[in-house]
């Protein structure tokens, strides 16, 4: 049966494609974001940050797909809380004031990521002391207080999709496509740990089976990915060659790369303190990246296609290629 479901965070590329796909097989769709993306599905401007904001924009709906966060690698602490937790509150409170439904809380594998490798390993419990940086341990923060809030009344599924890409992509394809036109990508050790990928298109059904399998896998965090994992410096390559860049070819060991990533968090950190002084939110390297890029990440799909009843349709190669051909290559 066709349910009413706010999407928030719509503006982004997967809050939209989650959009896109509930609305293509009959569902109400309303997107709740600050800005008006044009108008094709019902909006709600506002901001996850303010109660009346959310409380407005969840009346009346059977579901919330929540997407909306702060992603930045820097910042200020309390901006992370504000929008990541708090939001993730206000959004917890509008569907219990109404009764309940449905909650897909989309967090990160980041939430249990303590800065060694994790090699095939299952979902595993949130970690907010643990995790690494303001994102990862705000999001893990949110997941748990969402998935406590699981109830017969709100059933709550929390979806980790790892490392989201595709054509359109502003966070891991553009940084990586920026960095590399700028000859300023490198490689961080010897680039060979494993590391797996989500293709934008079977992360959002992913969310979408989530939502309709609410009632079996509530309570539950899942891990989703494509299941290919590739060694990073190969993976990074082949997004700098499907887009027609130059791929990376100098290699900082792990130690300096640490080392210049605390040296770059302590400039920022002075210079969000001074007046008249732009604020610098994407950073050439933070210890989280240094992280990431030499620590191989990637994890047991199994309970999570058995719980979702989901595999990915698209392939990474596949992936690569329609990269590619909307690059014009």
């Amino acid at each position: 049966m066709p349910r009413s479901v706010l999407v928030t965070g719509a503006s982004g590329m997967l809050g939209g494609a989650v959009a896109d796909l509930l609305a293509a097989r009959g569902d109400a769709v309303t997107v709740m974001q600050r800005r008006s993306a044009g108008g094709r599905h019902r909006e709600v401007l506002g901001d996850v940050r303010r109660r009346e904001d959310v409380r407005r924009a969840v009346d009346g709906q059977d579901a919330v797909v929540h997407l909306a966060a702060k992603v930045d690698v820097v910042g200020d602490w309390m901006d992370f809380v504000d929008t990541n937790v708090r939001g993730t509150g206000y959004v917890v409170e509008a569907l219990r004031a109404q009764g309940g439904g449905r909650l897909v809380q989309v967090s990160s594998p980041s939430v249990t990521h303590t800065g060694r490798s994790l090699v095939g390993a299952p979902a595993g419990p949130a970690t907010p002391m643990r995790a690494r940086g303001h994102y990862a341990r705000t999001k893990a923060a949110a997941e748990l207080f969402a998935l406590n809030a699981d109830s017969p009344e709100l059933s709550v599924v929390a979806v980790r999709p790892h490392l989201v890409w595709g054509p359109g992509d502003t966070q891991l394809v553009g940084r990586i496509i920026d960095r590399a036109r700028q000859g300023r990508m490198v490689l961080v050790g010897r680039g060979t740990v494993l590391v797996d990928t989500t293709y934008v298109d079977n992360a959002a059904e992913a969310i979408v089976a989530a939502l309709d399998r609410a009632e079996d896998a509530h309570g539950q965090a899942l891990v989703v990915s494509n299941g290919e994992p590739r060694p990073v410096g190969e993976l990074v390559a082949d997004i700098c060659r499907a887009v027609g860049a130059p791929p990376p070819r100098v290699h900082v060991p792990v130690p300096l790369a640490w080392g210049l990533g605390a040296v770059v968090e302590g400039a920022v950190a002075v210079a969000d303190r001074l007046p008249r002084v732009p604020s610098i939110t994407q950073p050439p390297i933070t210890r989280f990246l240094a992280e990431q890029l030499s620590t191989a990440h990637w994890f047991d799909q199994r309970r999570t296609r058995e719980v979702l009843r989901w595999a990915p349709r698209v392939r990474l190669d596949e992936g690569l290629a329609r990269l590619a051909a909307a690059s014009g290559r």
